[in-house]
């Protein structure tokens, strides 16, 4: 796959992401969307329209050029008597008198691969043929370097695990899109994908009523202006390696289908689970720093005589009154699963402040079920990150917009070891996932008027 096509595809992505995040606040307080959103959302619909036109454009393009360069194919055929069984492009440079070889299988994003679960198949073979010098697929190999097998691969004797192969784009964008499911909190972040290993992104944490920074003011006739200037600092996010490891019997790895079927959900939910951990709680030895291992952190204390093991409707407002301002929209509440028997008894304006999926709303006299669950007007996660029921940080009010996070670009490798589990007959795979998060805003923001620090990141305190 071409560069610009990958490019092109990853635009496109996005702006469907943002497309759909505009009609999912709407859907979330069940109501039609607004003005603005309905113009934001028209924009967002004719730039996929333009990102589709010119995908298409570029799929032409490669397809053109294949078709072009087959016609010298004849000079393959008439060079060798037994051609290979991997086909090849030939292409003659205008003006040159040297002829070009490229692989079919390049423009392949499944590199010749069938299904998911020949892959991996290859992959275990490929385990085995190292250790008895038999053959490794050359599809495995192919790709101009894209599949090409790691050098740990083949310099190590001990099990394969070390190495790895790169998982064709088609199949690696599967895994990763299955790791994006609806709990995932990665979509949430303000996520950069790089080919490098770091990136470094610029900070302001000075606001406009704040006494330093760019600042505004009211000009006289004839006055001075008064000079400001940005207050910038930087944060730079390393790749960090994740690793999902998943043990398969010898059974299954002999099943194509159901390998293709069960493998990538296991990888898949390992590396969900991993990642929103990180994101949420992530001490950034070796792993991400997460939201709530930050300076920005505000814990909202329990009411004054409020008995352990409950959760009031104060708890919920006071902890909504520390919320970021722009954020009442975007925010989420992630919450400890064994929390939720205690939101069913608090009540909001007369009507329960917890809705969950399923519960009936009477909008100007016709029912309408809720689609996701809700508190006091923004969805719920139900998770097993935050801390146990009355523990500090069993309730999280989040926006994610305000945590950072780099991905590797087409970063997933899988590698296979025979020996593992040898004593259960059982073959392990394990997938990298490369990553890296932090907090856009060292500390919780002064409000222009008051006392009370603002936060992106509000949990509740002990009770």
């Amino acid at each position: 796959m071409s560069k610009q096509l990958r490019e092109l595809q990853a635009r496109k992505a996005n702006l469907v992401k943002d497309a759909r995040a505009v009609t999912d606040a709407a859907v979330a307080e069940n109501r039609d969307l607004s003005a603005d959103e309905a113009a934001r959302f028209d924009t967002l619909r004719a730039q996929i329209e333009t990102a589709s036109a010119a995908l298409d454009r570029e799929m032409t393009l490669i397809a053109e050029e294949a078709r072009s360069a087959s016609v010298t194919a004849a000079l393959a055929a008439s060079s060798s008597s037994a051609p290979s069984a991997a086909a090849h492009i030939l292409s003659v440079p205008s003006g040159a008198g040297l002829i070009s070889v490229t692989e079919n299988r390049d423009l392949d994003p499944q590199r010749g691969f069938a299904s998911m679960g020949e892959f991996f198949r290859s992959v275990r073979q490929a385990e085995v043929a190292r250790r008895t010098g038999g053959a490794v697929d050359e599809r495995l190999l192919g790709g101009s370097g894209m599949n090409a097998v790691a050098p740990g691969l083949v310099a190590n004797e001990s099990a394969g695990v070390d190495g790895g192969f790169a998982v064709p784009p088609q199949f690696a964008q599967d895994i990763f899109t299955l790791s994006l499911g609806e709990d995932g909190l990665l979509p949430m972040t303000d996520n950069v994908e790089i080919s490098g290993n770091s990136m470094s992104f610029p900070k302001d944490e000075t606001t406009p009523w704040g006494s330093n920074g760019v600042r505004a003011y009211w000009q006289g006739e004839a006055s001075i202006t008064q000079a400001t200037k940005p207050q910038l600092g930087l944060t730079t996010l390393r790749l960090k390696k994740l690793m999902a490891l998943v043990p398969i019997t010898s059974e299954l790895l002999e099943d194509t289908n159901a390998l293709t079927s069960y493998l990538p959900k296991q990888i898949a939910e390992r590396i969900r689970w991993k990642t929103n951990e990180a994101i949420l709680n992530g001490q950034g030895d070796g792993v991400p720093l997460g939201a709530f291992q930050s300076g920005a952190v505000i814990t909202v204390p329990k009411d004054q005589g409020q008995a352990t093991q409950t959760l009031t409707l104060s708890n919920l407002l006071n902890m909504q009154s520390r919320f970021m301002p722009g954020s009442e929209n975007k925010g989420v509440w992630i919450i400890n699963k064994s929390v939720q028997a205690a939101l069913y008894g608090i009540t909001w304006n007369g009507m329960p402040a917890f809705m969950p999926i399923g519960y009936q709303v009477n909008l100007g006299g016709s029912l309408a079920q809720v689609q996701r669950n809700t508190l006091l007007g923004l969805p719920v996660i139900f998770s097993q990150h935050p801390a146990a029921f009355s523990a500090q940080g069993d309730v999280m009010l989040v926006d994610l917009n305000y945590y950072h996070t780099i991905t590797k670009a087409g970063g997933l490798q899988t590698a296979t070891s025979m020996h593992l589990y040898f004593d259960a007959d059982a073959v392990a795979f394990r997938t990298t996932f490369r990553m890296d998060g932090q907090s856009k805003i060292a500390q919780p923001v002064a409000p222009a008027k008051g006392a009370a620090t603002l936060s992106p990141f509000i949990q509740l305190g002990a009770r």
